[in-house]
């Protein structure tokens, strides 16, 4: 299975930004799908997750700013991002696995990363 992802960017403070992960040789159906972000020298981070039941988890500095979704007929992930501050400054990382892994950083499958960068 190959993820990648799409949407990063550079955005002000208080701006949104929609992130994409498309998935290829892997059934979204069977699958948990995750968020995670990391800056260097900090551990990965899991910042959303959603279920094949499509039950949502979030981390608590992203709740209620931060939607995750998905689109199975597509093989794509999103991650919906609104009230950006530069703390959400990071590599922004999508993540799938059979077992639901939730927000710990435990997937098998990984994408290469997009950058999203907050200015102030």
């Amino acid at each position: 299975g190959r993820l990648v992802e799409s949407g990063g960017g550079v955005v002000q403070a208080g701006g949104s930004l929609r992130l994409s992960c498309t998935a290829s040789g892997l059934n979204f159906d069977d699958l948990t799908m995750g968020w995670f972000r990391q800056v260097p020298g900090k551990e990965r981070e899991g910042v959303a997750a959603i279920d094949l039941w499509g039950v949502t988890i979030y981390a608590n500095s992203v709740k209620g700013r931060f939607t995750i979704s998905n689109d199975n007929a597509k093989n794509t992930l999103y991650l919906q991002m609104k009230s950006l501050t530069p703390e959400d400054t990071a590599m922004y990382y999508c993540a799938a696995d059979r077992r639901d892994w939730q927000l710990l950083p435990e997937y098998t499958y990984w994408g290469q990363g997009t950058q999203v960068t907050v200015s102030s």
